[in-house]
């Protein structure tokens, strides 16, 4: 167990996916300054209650992944932008609000993934509707999608492909909550199935309407 400051978002970050972000709430900008100075990760987690920014702190889902600081540009004012990577899941045991921003007692959470043979299989089955997805979004939008260089581990597959569905943060949420690399897999699969089906359907009919792009957001 370990204390960890705690970002809550509106948005889930899954291991080694990356996070951009615009600091210019005096807290984080505190809470960042920290991370750089003591070269430690902050952990992100989804806003189960509450607002991202200019509030109260929020209360957090108590599944997270850590990230760590890869890039910072400075601006005025002690404004930053920095670039993130996940890195590894977490759970919170407690919360502590005594600092301006949110800070938690973790615990490392790794996924379960003992059976290479299922996970590789998985993955290879999820591979090719990742792809079909990636095309459909490509050409139903302005994505600047590349689905050529999809990641061979079943794991990291999975990662991207969480990433890359345009589903709600909740459902996010409890793919990264997976207890099982098999299980997210399986989950993942499914719901790409019927994402895909539900893309087709849409860019069908707006190209019958012809009236140009729709919006996946």
């Amino acid at each position: 167990m370990f204390e960890l400051p705690l970002f809550p978002l509106n948005t889930v970050l899954f291991p080694g996916m990356p996070l951009q972000l615009h600091i210019f709430e005096e807290r984080y900008k505190r809470m960042i300054q920290l991370c750089l100075d003591e070269r430690q990760p902050f952990g992100v987690v989804l806003i189960r209650h509450g607002r991202e920014a200019l509030g109260p702190l929020a209360e957090p889902h108590y599944v997270g992944c850590t990230a760590r600081i890869l890039e910072v540009e400075s601006l005025s004012e002690g404004r930053m932008n920095i670039v993130a990577l996940g890195q590894q899941r977490f759970r919170v045991l407690s919360l502590d609000y005594e600092q301006p921003y949110l800070v938690g007692k973790v615990e490392l959470y790794p996924i379960e993934a003992l059976d290479a043979h299922s996970l590789s299989e998985k993955g290879r089955l999820l591979h090719p509707w990742v792809r079909r997805y990636m095309e459909i979004l490509s050409e139903a939008s302005d994505a600047d999608l590349d689905p050529e260089h999809l990641p061979t581990d079943p794991l990291v597959l999975a990662y991207l492909a969480a990433v890359l569905l345009q589903i709600p943060p909740d459902q996010k949420q409890s793919l990264l909550a997976s207890a099982q690399a098999t299980d997210l897999l399986s989950n993942i699969y499914d719901i790409y199935r019927r994402e895909v089906a539900l893309l087709r359907r849409l860019l069908s009919s707006e190209k019958q309407e012809n009236t140009g792009k729709i919006s996946l957001n």
